[in-house]
């Protein structure tokens, strides 16, 4: 059960779960607030415990809000965009002929007909950085979960405003989020690698802790590494 609490002037979503323990998250983009509170505890018991983490809670919030954004895409030659953590400048080239993206030194050119909307450049972008996401994560699911010993019955892509991935433990069921096209590929690899391992842990306790500390022993640098990439406006579809 989901309910919205406030403990002085922090307004903070509450999940009552089947678990042993409280866990608190603070949530990019914008540092909203999410308790993860086991059932038999007290509402007192959970403001007590959510009020010894406030300095925490608001540090989280302060480093998300100081984080680096892009700016409005505009979809126009010069412009900044990223892929696999790396800064190119798009160059936009009208004429007939499909849409596409073609990688260049420095450059994403992006060939679209003259009569291209801003949201119609937008989208070729988005489907070019689908597409190489995909095809990435191929390969790193084919390795790990050969590695792991589990196989996901099935994943896909998709925008997503909270998290950077997402598994389903009992239809065995990953998604991954599109913006991660545009991190430094070390960062796709722990979320890969994170999602399988909630096959075998569904929990963030200390048994995924340790597959993960097995798996990936520089699991928490690359974690940092992605939280402190640049984040997007989403104000297209991409």
């Amino acid at each position: 059960m989901m309910v919205m609490i406030e403990i002085g002037s922090i307004a903070m979503q509450l999940n009552r779960k089947a678990i042993k323990n409280l866990h608190i998250s603070v949530l990019p983009p914008d540092g909203r607030v999410r308790v993860s509170a086991p059932e038999a505890m007290t509402d007192t018991a959970v403001r007590m415990a959510v009020i010894g983490r406030i300095p925490w809670i608001k540090k989280q919030q302060s480093d998300f809000a100081k984080q680096p954004r892009q700016s409005d895409r505009e979809m126009v030659s010069g412009e900044c965009h990223y892929l696999w953590g790396k800064r190119y400048r798009l160059n936009v080239v009208e004429g007939p002929g499909k849409h596409k993206i073609k990688l260049g030194r420095g450059r994403l050119h992006l060939h679209v007909n003259t009569t291209a909307t801003v949201q119609n450049r937008a989208l070729v972008l988005s489907s070019y950085y689908r597409d190489v996401l995909k095809a990435r994560i191929t390969e790193l699911l084919t390795f790990w979960e050969s590695r792991i010993g589990v196989a996901a019955t099935d994943w896909g892509v998709k925008k997503m405003k909270t998290k950077w991935g997402s598994c389903n433990t009992q239809a065995k069921r990953i998604w991954l989020n599109l913006e991660l096209a545009k991190k430094p590929p070390e960062c796709l690899e722990y979320i890969v690698v994170h999602e399988l391992v909630h096959l075998l842990e569904r929990n963030h306790n200390e048994r995924f802790m340790g597959y993960m500390d097995k798996l990936l022993p520089d699991w928490r640098e690359r974690r940092d590494l992605l939280n402190r990439m640049p984040l997007a406006y989403n104000n297209w579809d991409y």
